[in-house]
């Protein structure tokens, strides 16, 4: 069913419907609206619809948003290419608000979640959670890469930075090693959520490459990438670099200066 939005019936002025010839001119007295058009073409008009719904509908429809109906030389016409297709487009009431549904659209990759709860308090968690969610298959989708989860990455790598620092003599062994230590913050959180002292068992696996995290659930180790527990490749190493920049930030201050209250004031 094609689906037309006019923005305001004033944009049809007084004499001149795209839906009527244009030679159709408005009785005297008469307040002009396109309302009984719509009802007799068996279309369905919306007024006061967001700019961003009127986009994810032109682009789940493959329609166009058409603002205003005047082309260069001040006619007013419709191309018919501008609409878009959908099976059904139906009114239904959700608990208390009446909504718009517009099924079968041109594009299927264009879909609506409805969320339902007790109260606003849940609604806005689920909402949030929904959203964290598809947010991490859209970065696993755009780097294309994954790696294993709970801990496994970060275990890897403080292994290997601590091999690295015994290779050094100088003051960045240190360094090097502190950094490693600092990087089993994460699994030695995750192993506190389980209850079960798994972290130098994990750090002991990453000797040679591997794939070994933590399960959360049962309290062992387990292979995280064979059990679909991943991350994407890029978030994992945004969250190392922010990480790693902040303690520069940190390290490179020179000065504190502590603000203590005022003895008098504490004594009054």
């Amino acid at each position: 069913m094609p689906v037309v939005h006019y923005p305001h019936p004033a944009s049809f002025g007084l004499q001149h419907d795209p839906l009527r010839p244009s030679t159709h001119q408005a009785p005297p007295r008469q307040v002009a609206s396109p309302r009984p058009y719509f009802v007799e073409a068996g279309a369905i008009a919306v007024r006061r619809v967001r700019k961003e719904d009127l986009r994810h509908i032109a682009k789940a429809t493959g329609a166009t948003v058409v603002t205003t109906f005047a082309d260069m030389e001040g006619e007013e016409t419709f191309d018919s290419s501008f609409l878009g297709q959908a099976d059904e487009v139906l009114e239904e009431r959700i608990a208390d608000d009446d909504v718009i549904l517009v099924k079968g659209t041109k594009n299927t990759s264009a879909v609506s979640l409805i969320l339902r709860g007790a109260n606003d308090f849940m609604l806005d968690e689920m909402d949030r959670s929904l959203h964290d969610a598809l947010s991490i298959v859209k970065r696993t989708l755009e780097s294309n890469l994954v790696v294993a989860g709970g801990g496994a990455v970060e275990a890897a790598l403080s292994v290997y930075l601590e091999n690295l620092a015994t290779t050094l003599g100088s003051r960045e062994q240190l360094a090097i090693a502190e950094f490693a230590e600092s990087l089993l913050i994460i699994p030695k959180f995750d192993e506190q959520c389980c209850r079960a002292p798994l972290i130098w068992e994990l750090s002991a696996i990453f000797i040679e490459p591997s794939t070994m995290g933590l399960d959360l659930l049962k309290g062992n180790i387990r292979n995280n990438l064979e059990a679909g527990v991943i991350e994407p490749s890029m978030s994992k190493v945004k969250i190392i670099q922010f990480a790693t920049e902040a303690a520069i930030t940190i390290l490179r201050i020179d000065d504190m200066i502590k603000l203590f209250k005022d003895e008098q004031e504490g004594e009054d």
